[in-house]
C-alpha cells in the first residue's frame, strides 16, 4: 500500500489523485487501507489542512469520472456525494436559521460498500427529527446510534448546534468513513473551518467511536439529553453469521450485513425483530438524564400496537413524531419474518407496492417479491420520554444486576397515570430493597419499624398527631385485628358494627349473654349494631357491652362529635372501643377532613379506646391489605403486639412495603417540624372496673416469651425465632419481583393447588385429590390457630409432645383450648414413643394429636417412614384427628434415606376404631423453597365436616396474587427439578449442616449438653455448667437455671434465645442457627463471652 502523505505532497494533484486511485481499484479492502490512512492525516493537525485539501480532489473525481459517483464507487470502492438536507415541514431547501446564520443546503458525503448508504430508511428517520422545535437538540448532549457515514449525526449538529453529537456504530469502518465525512463538512476544500453562528466548528460538536449500541457512553460514564437510533430491525436468516466477531478485517458483505440485520439479544421483542432496539432502550435508560429523550426509527413490519408497547411497558410516553410507508429494501431477506409467522399467531404487516392500503402478512409479501413485486412497510418515528424517570432507572438497575430474565415480564404501561404514580415508586422502592437486603431484615411481629416509623410521620405531618411507632401496631387486614382484640378481652358481650361482623366467628353471632343462657368462659358473644352514631349510643346504654367495635357514617366522620360522644358513652359503661376510620383515611396530600384524627390533634386517645384503619385503597393490586392499630396505653399496645406473635407470627413484609411506600412519597417532599407541636390535653383517667385481657390471655402473656427488639445503641441477636436469615437466591428474588411488574395476571398463573399436590407427594407420598380441601394462609401459625379454634368447637383437647415450638403451645393456651402435654424424653430426641401415645390417649376422649416431622422443630430430629407410621396407626385407634406440621421440614442435611415418607400407605394400612380419625396435612413453603422471610401457608384438609368447621372461622389472613405467583414459580422450578434451583437448596441445606456442627462444637466447648441435630434451623442445649451459678450483671442478678438463662445472656451479651420455659423441656433451650454469616459468628462470640463471664475466663469446659 502507497503513502497517503506521499500523496498528499506531491504534485501536480492530478497524479497523486490518480496513483492513490490506483491503489484503491485493487480490492475493497485495499480501498479502505488507503482512506484510513487519509483519516490520519486528517487527524493530525499538522497534516489536516493538505489532506483535506486531497480529499476534496478526491471528491471532484468522484463526480467527474466516467459513470458518474455509482461508476467510481463499482470501480475504487468508494465515492463522494453531495446529500441534499431539505426542510420536511414545507419540502423546501433550508437556507437560515431564525437567528438570520446561514445554513448550508447540503452535505459532503463518502459512502463505502461495508457501510449502509443513505436512503428512506434514514431520511424518514432526518424528516422525523425535524418535527421537533429547535430547541429540543440545542446545547444538548445527543448519542446517535447506528450512525453508518455520520450523515445524521452532521446534518443534526449542522442544524441544531447541540454541545456535543456522538455518533456511535459496531461497524469500524463505518467510524473511519463518519470521521471522514465530519472532516469534509467542518473544513472547506481549501482545509479552512468553517465556523458557525457560536464560533464553533462541526470538530468540536461531532465525534464518532466504534460502540456496541451506548457501551462506550456507559463505559465512560457519559449523560445524555438525548438518544436518536435508526438501527436493524429484522433478525438475520444466518444466525450463526451474526455470531461471528466485528472487526475492521471483516468482510465488506458480513459488515454491511450489520446495517440490514441484527441478532436475537435475549428480549421478549426478538420474535418480532426488534430485540436490538429493546437493548438500545435499556442502555438508554441507564445513561439518559432524567428528562431526557429517546428518539427511533421503527419499522411497521410487526403492527404499530408491537412498536409502540416496546416503550411502553418500559415506563415511556410516546408520541408518533412521523410516519409514512417506504419500500422494503430488495436486499434484505424477510425469510426469518417468515419463520415465525410459521411458528406464531402473530401476522406481520406489509403492502403490495407503495398505493396498497391492505395489509398483507410476511409470508404473502415474500412471495410476492420473489415473484418480482415490490413490497413496502409503515415506518414511524418515535419520541419518547422516561415518566418517572429517576424511579424507572432504579428498576432498571436491578434487572441488569442478575435479573434480565425478568425484563420480559416488565410491564409499566398504564392507562391512567395515577396508577403509575402509585406503582412505579413501589418497584424502584422493592428494586432497591431486594438488592440492597441480601437476607431477610428481622423485623418485630408488631410491624416493620420502619413502616410504622411511616404511619407516625404521616399522622404527625399531615393531621398534627405526635406519634411514635410504639403506639402503631400493624395486623395483616383490619379483620384479623378485630378478631384479636376480642380474643385479647374476651367480653361476655360485644357490640360490632354491622359492617364489621362478616368476618368474625360465626359461633360468636348469637345472643346467649343477654338470653341468660350459661355463657362459657372466655368466650364471646357479639351484637350486631347499626353505624349512626345515636343509634349506637342508645345501644350501648341499653346493653352495656364489654367491648364496641364500630365505624362512623361519613358525615358523621367530618366533625369530632360523633367521636366525642363515643369516648364518654364508652367510658361511662365500662366499655373498650375500637374505632375503625379505614373509609375516612385518605393517602393524599391534600386529605379531607377527618374528626377523629382532629380530636387526636388535640388531646390523647384514652387508655380505654384504640383506633383501626385498613389499607385497602390502593389503585393497582385489590387483594393487598394491611392493617394498623393506634394506642396511645402502653399496656394495650404490648398486648396487640403480642397477639400478632402468638396468633398470626408477623404480617407479610412485602404488604408493608407496598404501603409504606404510599407513605413514603407523600412523606418525601414535606419539610419536617414546620410547625410546632400541638400541646395536647391528658386522656380522662378510666374507671378501674373497665374490661381487662381475659384470663387465658394474661396467663399465657405473662408466661410466653416474645420477640426482644434492639435498642438504638445495640442490636440484638435472634437465635430464638422461626425464621430463615440465610441469603435469599437470586430465583427467589426474581419471583418476587416479576409477580409484581406483570400486570393482568390470569388465575391460572396464581392458582398454586396442583403444584402443592406435586409438592406433598413427591416429598411426603400424601395424595392430596380433588376431594382435599387445600387452604392458603399468610403463614402456617395463621392456619394451625384456626384448626386449634376447630379443636375448641368440637370440645376436643391438643395433644402436644414436649418439646413442642413454643409459639403453638403459648397460642393454644392464649384461646384457652384444653391441651395436654405428650411425655417425650432426650434419649428419643423428644419424639414421641407409640406406647407413650397410647398410654396418653386411654383417657382422653375427642383427642388432636400434633405432630411436626419429618423434622422435628425445635430439636432437628427427624420421624422416619416406620416412626410415623406406627404413630399413626396408634392414633387410628383410638379416633384421634392427626396434625402433621411439616412447615420445619424440607432442610434435612443429615438424612440416612430412612425419613422418606409414604403417608398414603400408611394412611390405607391403618385400621381406624372411629369416623374421627383424619389426617390433617398442614405446610410452610418458605423454608422448603428457601425464600426466608417470604410465607407461604397451606392446610389439606380431607374431612369435609372439618372443613366445614374450618370456615367458620373467616378472619384467615391469606396470602395475595402476587405471592401465590411467585410462590407458583418457585413449586414450578422444585418440581421440575431445575438444577440450578436444586444446587441452591442442596447449598442451603450445606450452609445449615455446617452452623449446626459449629453451633454443637462451640456450646459442648462453653459447658452446654447438646444432643445433636438432623434438620431444620433450630437444635436444643442444656446448661448444665451452669446451672446453680450465681450471676450480677446490668439488669439481671439470681441464680442460673433453664428458665431465665435466656433473660442472663440477653442482658450480658446481647444474644437471645429461648429457655426451657418456651421449649417445655425442663432444663432445654432453643438454638436457632439460620442466621446471617456475620450474625452468626458474633452470637458464637456471645456464647464464649457467657462462658468467660460465669465461669471465668480460660476454665476448660467438657475437656475443650
Amino acid at each position: 500500500m502507497g503513502s497517503v502523505a506521499a500523496a498528499v505532497q506531491d504534485s501536480p494533484a492530478e497524479s497523486t489523485t490518480s496513483a492513490f486511485l490506483e491503489r484503491c481499484e485493487a480490492s475493497g479492502d485495499a480501498a479502505y487501507g488507503e482512506l484510513r490512512e487519509l483519516l490520519a492525516r486528517l487527524h493530525d493537525p499538522a497534516t489536516r489542512q493538505e489532506a483535506r485539501v486531497f480529499l476534496a480532489a478526491l471528491g471532484r473525481s468522484s463526480v467527474d469520472g466516467d459513470g458518474g459517483a455509482d461508476g467510481f464507487f463499482r470501480r475504487y470502492g468508494f465515492c463522494v456525494r453531495e446529500l441534499l438536507l431539505h426542510d420536511s415541514r414545507c419540502g423546501l431547501p433550508i437556507t437560515t436559521l431564525s437567528s438570520g446564520f446561514q445554513q448550508r443546503k447540503k452535505l459532503t458525503m463518502m459512502e463505502i460498500p461495508s457501510i449502509f448508504i443513505p436512503e428512506d430508511w434514514s431520511f424518514t428517520f432526518y424528516e422525523g427529527l425535524n418535527r421537533h422545535p429547535d430547541s429540543i437538540f440545542r446545547d444538548k448532549t445527543v448519542a446517535e446510534l447506528g450512525c453508518g457515514n455520520g450523515w445524521i449525526s452532521i446534518a443534526l449538529a449542522e442544524k441544531w448546534c447541540p454541545s456535543k453529537v456522538y455518533g456511535l456504530d459496531i461497524n469500524p469502518r463505518a467510524i473511519k468513513i463518519a470521521w471522514i465525512n465530519l472532516y469534509l463538512n467542518a473544513l472547506d476544500d481549501d482545509g479552512l473551518p468553517i465556523y458557525d453562528s457560536e464560533g464553533k466548528t462541526l470538530l468540536d460538536r461531532v465525534e464518532f467511536y466504534e460502540s456496541d449500541l451506548l457501551s462506550y457512553c456507559r463505559d465512560n460514564k457519559i449523560e445524555l439529553d438525548r438518544i436518536v437510533g435508526c438501527i436493524p430491525q429484522i433478525l438475520n436468516p444466518n444466525p450463526e453469521a451474526m455470531s461471528k466477531i466485528v472487526t475492521e478485517n471483516s468482510s465488506e458483505e458480513f459488515l454491511y450485513s450489520l446495517s440490514n440485520y441484527c441478532a436475537l439479544q435475549g428480549f421478549v421483542e426478538d420474535q418480532f425483530g426488534l430485540g436490538l432496539i429493546a437493548r438500545a432502550v435499556e442502555e438508554g435508560i441507564s445513561v439518559i438524564k432524567p428528562m431526557g429523550l429517546m428518539v427511533f426509527n421503527m419499522g411497521g413490519r410487526p403492527g404499530q400496537g408491537v412498536c409502540e408497547r416496546l416503550f411502553l411497558r418500559r415506563g415511556f410516553r410516546i408520541n408518533k413524531l412521523w410516519q409514512t410507508k417506504i419500500m422494503q429494501a430488495a436486499d434484505t431477506d424477510i425469510s426469518a419474518l417468515v419463520e415465525i409467522e410459521k411458528n406464531s399467531r402473530h401476522r406481520f404487516e406489509f403492502f403490495m407496492d407503495l398505493v396498497g392500503d391492505q395489509p398483507v402478512c410476511a409470508r404473502t409479501a415474500w412471495a410476492y417479491m420473489k415473484s418480482g413485486g415490490r413490497i413496502s412497510h409503515a415506518l414511524s418515528v418515535y419520541s419518547c420520554q422516561l415518566r418517572q424517570p429517576n424511579q424507572v432507572k432504579k428498576i432498571f438497575e436491578f434487572l441488569k444486576d442478575g435479573f434480565h430474565e425478568v425484563s420480559s415480564s416488565l410491564d409499566l404501561s398504564f392507562d391512567d397515570d395515577s396508577v403509575a404514580d402509585e406503582k412505579i415508586p413501589f418497584l424502584a422502592y422493592l428494586a432497591s430493597f431486594l438488592k440492597e437486603n441480601k437476607s431477610n431484615p428481622c423485623e418485630p411481629p408488631a410491624g416493620c419499624l420502619n413502616f410504622r416509623n411511616l404511619v407516625a410521620g404521616f399522622m404527625k405531618s399531615y393531621h398534627h398527631i405526635p406519634l411514635t411507632p410504639d403506639n402503631v401496631v400493624v395486623f395483616p387486614s383490619r379483620a384479623v385485628a378485630i378478631e384479636n382484640a376480642l380474643r385479647l378481652f374476651s367480653p361476655g358481650l360485644a357490640i360490632v358494627d354491622e359492617h364489621l361482623t362478616r368476618h368474625l366467628p360465626k359461633q360468636w353471632l348469637t345472643s346467649l349473654a343477654i338470653e341468660g343462657t350459661d355463657h362459657a368462659k372466655d368466650t364471646v358473644t357479639v351484637i350486631e349494631a347499626p353505624r349512626q352514631s345515636d343509634l349506637l349510643i342508645e345501644l350501648i346504654r341499653k346493653l352495656k357491652p364489654q367491648v364496641v367495635v364500630t365505624g362512623m357514617a361519613q358525615f358523621e366522620a367530618i366533625t369530632s362529635a360523633a367521636f366525642v360522644n363515643l369516648l364518654s358513652v364508652t367510658k361511662d359503661v365500662g366499655s373498650r372501643l375500637l374505632l375503625d376510620i379505614s373509609e375516612h383515611l385518605e393517602l393524599s396530600s391534600l386529605p379531607s377532613s377527618n374528626g377523629v384524627l382532629k380530636y387526636l390533634a388535640g388531646k390523647t386517645l384514652p387508655s380505654h379506646a384504640a383506633i383501626l384503619c385498613g389499607l385497602v385503597k390502593n389503585q393497582v393490586y385489590s387483594d393487598l391489605e394491611v392493617a394498623f392499630t393506634i394506642s396511645e396505653d402502653a399496656a394495650v399496645y404490648k398486648a396487640l403486639s403480642q397477639t400478632i406473635e402468638l396468633l398470626e407470627g408477623h404480617t407479610s413484609v412485602i404488604s408493608q412495603h407496598y404501603y409504606g411506600c404510599l407513605f413514603h412519597e407523600l412523606l418525601a417532599f414535606q419539610i419536617g417540624d414546620r410547625h410546632p407541636p400541638q400541646e395536647r390535653e391528658p386522656a380522662e383517667v378510666i374507671p378501674k372496673e373497665m374490661i381487662g385481657f381475659s384470663s387465658s390471655a394474661m396467663s399465657t402473656l405473662e408466661r410466653a416469651e416474645f420477640f426482644v427488639p434492639g435498642s438504638k445503641e445495640s442490636g440484638v441477636i435472634h437465635m430464638d425465632l422461626d425464621r430463615s436469615f440465610l441469603p435469599v437466591p437470586s430465583a427467589v428474588n426474581a419471583s418476587i419481583f416479576e409477580s409484581f411488574v406483570r400486570q393482568n395476571i390470569t388465575d391460572s398463573e396464581t392458582d398454586v393447588r396442583s403444584s402443592i399436590q406435586q409438592l406433598v407427594k413427591d416429598s411426603y407420598g400424601f395424595s392430596a385429590d380433588g376431594s382435599s380441601e387445600i387452604i392458603y394462609g399468610n403463614t402456617s401459625l395463621a392456619l394451625f390457630n384456626k384448626l386449634v379454634l376447630c379443636c375448641m368447637l368440637e370440645e376436643g383437647t391438643l395433644l402436644f409432645p414436649s418439646g413442642t415450638n413454643g409459639h403453638y403451645v403459648n397460642a393454644a393456651k392464649f384461646v384457652n383450648a384444653t391441651t395436654l402435654t405428650i411425655p417425650t424424653n432426650s434419649q428419643s430426641g423428644f419424639k414421641i414413643e407409640p406406647n407413650v401415645l397410647a398410654y396418653t390417649l386411654e383417657n382422653v376422649s375427642r383427642p388432636w394429636v400434633y405432630i411436626s416431622g419429618p423434622t422435628i422443630n425445635p430439636t432437628g430430629f427427624l420421624y422416619s417412614d416406620a416412626d410415623i407410621r406406627e404413630l399413626l396407626s396408634v392414633c387410628a385407634r383410638f379416633g384421634a384427628r392427626v396434625v402433621i406440621d411439616t412447615s420445619s421440614s424440607g432442610l434435612e442435611f443429615q438424612d440416612d434415606g430412612r425419613i422418606q415418607w409414604n403417608l398414603d400407605t400408611c394412611i390405607s394400612t391403618v385400621k381406624p376404631s372411629k369416623p374421627s380419625f383424619s389426617v390433617v396435612l398442614l405446610g410452610e413453603l418458605s423454608f422448603e423453597l428457601t425464600t426466608a422471610g417470604l410465607d407461604f401457608g397451606f392446610l389439606i384438609l380431607s374431612d369435609s365436616s372439618l372443613v366445614d368447621t374450618f370456615y367458620s372461622f373467616p378472619s384467615l389472613s391469606r396470602p395475595h396474587s402476587t405471592l401465590k405467583y411467585t410462590f407458583r414459580k418457585l413449586l414450578g422450578l422444585k418440581n421440575q427439578k431445575d438444577q440450578h434451583f436444586s444446587d441452591l437448596i442442596v447449598e442451603q441445606k450445606e450452609t445449615l449442616k455446617n452452623r449446626a456442627n459449629q453451633l454443637i462444637k462451640t456450646l459442648e466447648s462453653c459447658g452446654w449438653n447438646t444432643l445433636g441435630c438432623h434438620g431444620g434451623i433450630s437444635m436444643l442445649a442444656k446448661p448444665t455448667a451452669y446451672i446453680g451459678k450465681p450471676l450480677k450483671v446490668d439488669g439481671f442478678e439470681g441464680e442460673l437455671d433453664g428458665r431465665n438463662i435466656r433473660e442472663a445472656i440477653l442482658k450480658s451479651t446481647g444474644l437471645c434465645i429461648s429457655s426451657s420455659t418456651w421449649t417445655g423441656v425442663h432444663g432445654y433451650c432453643r438454638f436457632s442457627f439460620a442466621l446471617e454469616s456475620g450474625e452468626f459468628d458474633r452470637a458464637m462470640d456471645c456464647i464464649a463471652r457467657f462462658r468467660d463471664l460465669v465461669l471465668g475466663a480460660g476454665v476448660q469446659v467438657n475437656g475443650k
